[in-house]
């Protein structure tokens, strides 16, 4: 058997930067178990499987099936791979639809092009305070003994958000290093599959980043992930509030780094907008 697959970097313009996903073309289902090795071998945060509906191909069919696994389980929502999967579409199986749904364990997730962008149509997953005493362990092992001002919880993702107070600065969040096996070693009990940290972005500044973010995951076989449309999901719905903003800018300040551009819809939804660019393309053969 053979599967065409692409590597292609997310939410940048540059190659070797952003986030790197692995995406395969798949014509029919296979076994979990082998998506899972594929996903291993591929040993990126997430690979992408994009299956055929209703015996279109992926040059003109407009929706398709969408699976994303890490190189240790099933995610049920992964933003970097499915743009990264529309990208491989549109760009080259030139597909010429305008808008492209996936069918995945999150419902179903639109996407479109727009000049030299992709926008995602993504829900949005406004998260909720939490009381800090309860993971007093987890938080000292995720940022040490810089002051926090909010931790809020999204139970639909499992994702925990720690927002830094603002006296810190961008070095800071830049120079964390959580330690995987603290932060496993401290949270056990499944409740968070995920760990985003952020920061309000400074005004003084001449970037124009309304915040600035990390994440790190673990829990799922994901040290830290480069950038993250799923954490994207979680955090516009916590700094839309905070800054009364439905635009936003944002960056995550990992290693490769990348920009995010998010807008709030009128129906409740979040437009996640970036670039993607492909630089590998070949043959698994299993």
């Amino acid at each position: 058997m053979e599967i065409p697959i692409f590597t292609v970097d997310s939410f940048t313009d540059l190659p070797f930067k952003g986030n790197p996903a692995a995406v395969c073309l798949i014509e029919n289902e296979l076994q979990d178990d082998l998506y899972q090795s594929i996903a291993a071998e591929m040993n990126l945060s997430e690979t992408a499987f994009i299956t055929r509906r209703n015996s279109m191909d992926f040059s003109s069919g407009a929706r398709f099936g969408l699976r994303w696994f890490t190189p240790t389980c099933e995610v049920p929502l992964c933003g970097h791979a499915t743009l990264a999967s529309a990208a491989v579409l549109f760009y080259m199986k030139k597909n010429a639809n305008p808008v492209l749904v996936f069918e995945t364990l999150s419902g179903e997730l639109y996407v479109r092009q727009h000049e030299e962008s992709l926008i995602m149509d993504f829900p949005l997953n406004k998260p909720n305070p939490q009381d800090q005493h309860e993971i007093k362990d987890l938080l000292k092992a995720a940022v040490g003994n810089l002051p926090i001002q909010d931790v809020c919880y999204s139970p639909t993702t499992k994702k925990l958000m720690v927002r830094l107070a603002d006296t810190c600065d961008r070095s800071e969040l830049v120079s964390l290093r959580p330690e995987a096996e603290s932060l496993l070693r401290n949270e056990t009990t499944g409740k968070i599959k995920s760990l985003i940290i952020t920061l309000k972005g400074a005004e003084s500044t001449q970037s124009g980043y309304d915040f600035y973010s990390r994440v790190f995951a673990p829990w799922v076989g994901v040290p830290e992930d480069p950038v993250t449309g799923s954490a994207h999901t979680v955090l516009a719905g916590y700094w839309s509030e905070k800054l009364k903003k439905k635009k936003m800018l944002a960056y995550q300040c990992s290693s490769r780094g990348g920009e995010v551009k998010l807008e709030i819809r009128n129906d409740g939804r979040l437009d996640i907008i970036g670039q993607a660019q492909i630089i590998l393309q070949g043959t698994l053969k299993i």
